[in-house]
C-alpha cells in the first residue's frame, strides 16, 4: 500500500473513531484495526498520536468549510447568504452521526495539554469568523454583526452537540434574522 493510500485510510479511520468516540478513548491500535494500516506504517506516517489528531482536524476543517461554502453559494442575495449559514448548521445537526463540533470536542479533550491541537482549533474558529465577516461585509452591514453571528452559531453547535437536539439550529436562525433586521 502506498503512503498516500495508507494516510487516507488512517485519516478515514481516525475521523470516524475520534469524532464518534472521542480522541482520548481511541488508541493507535484502534486506528490500525479500523484502517487496515499496520502499526509500523501508522507511526511512519504519524510519529505521534497528536500528529494524527492534527491531520484529522485539518482535513475535517477543509471539508467542513467547503460544505458550508457550497451551501451558501447556492444563494445570491447577500442577506440570504448570511441566513443560509444557519440553515446549513441545522442540516448538519440532523445528520445521523452528528456529535457536536469536532474542534470544540478536541479542545475539551486536549486543550489543556496540546498546544498543537489548540492552534488547529483556533485556526478553524478564526477561519469561520472571517467567513462570516466576509458575508456581513458583502451585505453592506457593520463588521461587529459578524462577531454576534459567530457567537450564535458557536452556541448552537455546542447546544446541539451536548443536548443531542436539532432545535438550536432553528433557534439560532431566528435570532440571526432578528439581528439582521435590527441592523438593516
Amino acid at each position: 500500500m502506498d503512503s498516500e493510500l495508507a494516510r487516507e485510510r488512517a485519516l478515514d479511520a481516525a475521523e470516524r473513531l475520534f469524532y464518534g468516540r472521542g480522541i482520548q478513548t481511541v488508541g493507535m491500535d484502534d486506528i490500525r484495526g479500523a484502517s487496515g494500516v499496520s502499526l509500523k506504517r501508522l507511526y511512519q506516517l504519524f510519529p505521534a498520536k497528536e500528529q494524527l489528531v492534527d491531520a484529522y482536524l485539518e482535513r475535517r476543517d477543509v471539508r467542513w468549510r467547503q460544505r458550508l461554502s457550497e451551501h451558501v453559494d447556492r444563494h445570491t442575495d447577500p442577506l440570504e447568504r448570511i441566513t443560509s449559514v444557519f440553515g446549513w448548521l441545522s442540516e448538519w445537526f440532523r445528520e445521523p452521526d452528528f456529535r457536536g463540533c469536532a474542534w470544540i470536542n478536541a479542545y475539551g479533550e486536549l486543550g489543556a495539554t496540546s498546544p498543537r491541537v489548540v492552534a488547529r482549533v483556533r485556526a478553524h474558529k478564526q477561519a469561520f469568523r472571517q467567513y462570516l465577516t466576509s458575508l456581513v461585509t458583502d451585505a453592506g452591514l457593520p463588521p461587529p454583526l459578524a462577531g454576534q453571528l459567530f457567537l450564535l452559531a458557536e452556541g448552537a453547535m455546542v447546544t446541539a452537540g451536548t443536548e443531542a437536539t436539532t432545535t438550536p439550529g432553528e433557534e439560532a436562525a431566528r435570532a440571526a434574522g432578528l439581528l439582521l433586521a435590527a441592523y438593516r
